[in-house]
């Protein structure tokens, strides 16, 4: 049994992810993945086990996209900056 995922974040648009590290328990990561795909991003989540094969960051490989460097940090920015717009829509 595998104790530890990997979490990956894909942006489905632009065909990129990122690897943000590996955990335990998935919860928030996929709870945040859930709230970008609520506020309309195109974005998904994958978590694949931490086995031997791919054992570094630098080996876990998703079919038909290209790693980018900071994707993660954009998407927070962009979910972050969807969500204020939001609250100023509230008056």
């Amino acid at each position: 049994m595998y104790t530890k995922t990997w979490q990956v974040i894909k942006d489905d648009s632009k065909r990129t992810f990122e690897v943000c590290g590996q955990s335990g328990n998935t919860n928030a990561f996929t709870n945040e993945v859930y709230a970008m795909q609520r506020v309309g991003m195109n974005v998904s989540g994958v978590t694949p086990p931490v086995s031997n094969k791919e054992s570094h960051r630098d080996l876990v490989k998703i079919t038909g996209y290209l790693k980018e460097d900071g994707l993660y940090s954009r998407l927070q920015l962009q979910y972050k900056t969807i969500v204020m717009s939001s609250y100023d829509d509230f008056d």
